[in-house]
């Protein structure tokens, strides 16, 4: 099986993996330099970078990797110690640099309009794959959105034919409260890395209600960021694109500054009740 078509399948099916590869070699080793490994999040492996108690650490760091998101160098001195008795004491040093394989994360924007475009266009800009999603298909176009690489025009289908993972963002800016309700009572129960609708506090509120009123657990939009978007005191449609595509950003990197901002609104929410 060749690695890199293996990575390419994996990021085009959506799945996170973690790759390998010895960088440097020092003295006697039970490999060679430039030896990859591919770790699937699954714990499956491809390839080898020489087997016995350094592959396992480095399966095991792997994992980790994968979850932060964030790479990882490691250094094994291989100098008759004991830890390394099963066929490895070889008396060299291996550096093997451990990186994150990420499908490219991809936002589906619930409606067209004005904040609609503008988010789009900063998020392609971040790296962002883009889907829109609108009933209106003189709004929900590739004419609108160039760089769209999805567009749908009835929500049925969209609910249908996306599977979101975690590396979906969904970003919720219909036309109007009914739309807005439907596409969060599809999202907040599917494995999105991201949900986040638009609105004023009170309007998060009376959505949040009426969906309970329908069977939803209170518990179930602990997740949901609303009113989603960084405060930086955004007001034109540029600006709120920024705010919200900032704050896709930040849960992309797990950075500290999203998860506060999800818990002060968690709170502001449950002393508004």
């Amino acid at each position: 099986m060749d690695l890199f078509e293996e990575i390419v399948k994996m990021r085009r099916a959506g799945q996170r993996g973690a790759l390998a590869t010895i960088v440097h070699t020092n003295g006697s080793i039970p490999s060679y330099e430039s030896s990859r490994m591919l770790v699937r999040e699954d714990g499956s492996l491809v390839g080898t970078i020489g087997g016995g108690c350094v592959e396992a650490d480095v399966w095991a760091a792997a994992k980790e990797v994968m979850q932060k998101e964030s790479p990882r160098k490691m250094v094994f001195n291989l100098n008759n110690e004991a830890s390394y008795d099963n066929g490895l004491i070889c008396g060299g040093t291996v550096e093997i640099f451990v990186e994150p394989i990420l499908p490219q994360p991809i936002v589906y924007v619930f409606g067209a309009g004005h904040v609609s475009m503008a988010m789009a266009k900063a998020a392609s800009a971040a790296g962002f794959a883009v889907g829109v999603i609108d009933d209106r298909e003189a709004f929900a176009n590739l004419q609108r959105f160039p760089m769209a690489q999805e567009v749908f025009t009835s929500y049925e289908q969209a609910f249908e034919k996306i599977q979101p993972n975690a590396s979906t963002y969904l970003v919720i800016v219909t036309r109007g409260h009914k739309e807005d309700m439907r596409v969060l009572a599809w999202g907040v129960r599917t494995q999105a890395r991201y949900v986040g609708m638009i609105g004023s506090k009170r309007k998060v509120l009376s959505v949040y209600k009426a969906l309970e009123k329908e069977g939803y657990r209170p518990e179930e939009f602990e997740r949901v960021y609303a009113p989603m978007g960084l405060e930086i005191g955004a007001l034109s449609p540029e600006e709120i694109a920024i705010s919200i595509v900032a704050e896709m950003i930040a849960v992309r990197r797990n950075a500290a500054s999203a998860a506060h901002k999800k818990a002060g609104i968690e709170s502001r929410l449950v002393s508004a009740v």
